[in-house]
Parts: C-alpha cells; structure tokens; sequence
C-alpha cells in the first residue's frame, strides 16, 4: 500500500510526523510539500523525505484561485506513476482532487471553518475529517456532504501532544527559573482567511523588550527579514525550524497570533494569550470555554505583565490528551481500512483531459 502526505504549511508536521513513523511499517509512504512557512525546515528536522511540488501563490484570492490547478496538475503529474492507493492531508485543497485524478479515495482533515479552500476539498473528499465541536451550520456552509463527515474527539493538537505532553512537564518541572521568558507567534499574514492587520504586535514587542527575555517566532522569511531589523535588536528571532518541545519546556508565556502553535501550548499546559484578530474558530471557542487559554485581540505591556505573573503553568490538559489518543487511533485505523481496500479494490483512474482507464 502506498499513502501519500500532502503537508503543505508547518503545522501539519507536527500533526502527522509521528503517525508517518508508526505507519512506515504498514506500508509505503510519499510525501510532498510546499515550500510556506517553517514546512520544509520542520520536514528536515524531523528526517522525512519528502518532494517540493508547486508554490505557494501568496495572500490574494485571484492568485490563489488561478494557482489551484496549476499545483493539482503537478502533484497529479508528480504522482500519476507511484501507485498511489490513499491520499491523506489537513487543509490541502489540492489533495482530494488530485485524489479523485487518481481514481482513489482521501481524508480530508480541517479544523478551520472559515477557510474557503474546503469548497473544493469537501466536494472531492471521500472522507471529511473535523472535530468534534465543527458544527453542521458550518459544513453546510461550505457545501459539505454529511455523509462523509467524521467528527474525531476533541482537537487536532491532541492527535500528536498526547505522545510528548508527559515528557515536557517533567522536563519544565525540572527548569531553574531566571528571567522570564515570552514566546510571540506573528499574525498568519499569507492565510486566506486572515482579514487583521499585519504587523499589529510591533508596539507590545517593543514594550515587553527590556521586562522580560523575548523570543519571536516568525511565519517564514518575509516575517523572519521584518524582525531582524534594527529596531528589534535585543530580541530573539528564531530563524530557523525548531521543535515543539524546544518552545514549550522554555516558554512561561505564550502570545499566539494565529491559531494552532496558540492551541498547541494551551493544551500543554502553558499559560496562553490569543491575539487572534479576526473572527474565532469554533475549536478556539471551545477551548475557551474549556478554560485552556485566553483571549485578548488588544493587549498592552502592563497588561501582560500582570497576566504573567498572574497565570501560572498547569498539567497538560489529561482530558484533551486521552481525546487525541482515542483520535489518533481511529485516524490511524481509517487510514490503514482506506488503503487496503484501495490497493485490493478495482481502482478507476481519471487522466485529467481523458477517458477513465
């Protein structure tokens, strides 16, 4: 059996590295990617082989309308001959398509509703993969078969926290504390869906610089060459791919802009401010609700500092975490079923201008 991996932004290694390791032994595995973000960085980090295909075509709908085919046609070109039997991705527009190009099945996996690349994703997806708390108004919203959909427990960070979640409290447990550290996680400035403003945490940045140790975690090299100017000398900008754990077992505040590194340290147990500006997801707001982080889209320098001293870092969130384990396995399961009855099933494929073969 052959499953092929889209992982198209830097969130998605973190999501499905350890389930490519558990699955290597089951059967073979074809990754590729875009070159966004800290993708490919992570991708190396992590020793998984994996093929650049395509582009990312930038923040402008028209851009990312007219690049839509042009990339399904590479990654169909790319993998036309690989024998592919699965196609599994979270938020790659192009993999259900090309899947269907194919002539065989995919999981759809997203957790952001107001994404509108799942009109295509969830109309070629054999299966849509959502959490729990995605509500049905939402996937009708975007066109979406209730039949296909699979509501997994809880959030996607704990498909993949649950392995590390353990190993990171005992390692923060055993840090000498000195200076306090905040870790800044910028806006998501090339997402589709983000309507903010960009560049909107500058002032905080500056004000927090000389009260605590700062690090700035940058989406990519437009974001990475902002920081490195003069302005924020003192400031440490992370420019290239580090790992989860690295941030987590340092980190005693977090301040995400954008969404999943935000959910990740909630969950963790890391005491988390949201600065998300824009309209939240409904996993953020039950997250909220859940008590795991706060939400603060205007935040000044006293008032993070109160909140730092305020909010203290807990367990991991062991409910979250035994959810994630129960989703992990069922993803894990589905994957396997899907590709055995793809690669022992008569398959039909499609060539894009053809006839079935």
């Amino acid at each position: 059996m052959n499953v092929w991996f889209d992982l198209n932004n830097s969130p998605h290694i973190n999501l499905f590295s350890g389930l490519l390791t558990e699955l290597r032994a089951d059967c073979q595995l074809t990754i590729t990617c875009q070159d966004l973000s800290n993708t490919v960085g992570l991708l190396k980090l992590h020793r998984l082989d994996h093929q650049i295909v395509g582009q990312h075509y930038g923040k402008r709908v028209i851009s990312k309308v007219a690049g839509y085919p042009i990339r399904a046609l590479k990654l169909w070109s790319h993998l036309k001959d690989r024998g592919v039997n699965l196609a599994v991705s979270q938020a790659s527009y192009q993999s259900p398509l090309v899947a269907k190009l194919l002539g065989v099945p995919s999981i759809y996996m997203n957790d952001n509703e107001h994404s509108a690349g799942n009109l295509p994703a969830f109309a070629f997806a054999t299966q849509i993969h959502v959490p729990e708390c995605f509500t049905n108004s939402n996937l009708r919203r975007q066109f979406a078969s209730l039949r296909k959909v699979h509501r997994y427990p809880g959030v996607k960070e704990g498909i993949y926290l649950w392995r590390i979640a353990d190993r990171i409290h005992q390692t923060r447990a055993k840090r000498t504390h000195g200076r306090m550290r905040i870790y800044i996680r910028p806006e998501p400035h090339m997402a589709n869906y983000y309507r903010g403003a960009k560049n909107f945490l500058d002032d905080l940045i500056l004000g927090l610089r000389d009260e605590v140790e700062l690090t700035i975690l940058p989406r990519g090299v437009e974001q990475t060459a902002y920081y490195a100017d003069e302005r924020f000398e003192g400031i440490r900008v992370v420019a290239n791919a580090i790992t989860l754990e690295e941030i987590a077992v340092a980190c005693d505040l977090f301040i995400g802009a954008g969404g999943t590194m935000t959910r990740e340290m909630a969950v963790l147990g890391i005491p988390t401010l949201s600065v998300y500006r824009g309209e939240l997801l409904d996993v953020d707001r039950w997250l909220i609700a859940h008590g795991a982080f706060e939400h603060h889209p205007i935040l000044s320098v006293a008032q993070t500092l109160k909140l730092l001293h305020r909010l203290t870092a807990r367990a991991p969130d062991r409910e979250l975490l035994d959810r994630g384990k129960l989703a992990y396995r069922e993803l894990r399961t589905k994957i396997l079923e899907l590709a055995n009855d793809s690669a022992h099933g008569a398959v039909r494929t499609i060539v894009p201008g053809g006839n079935p073969r």
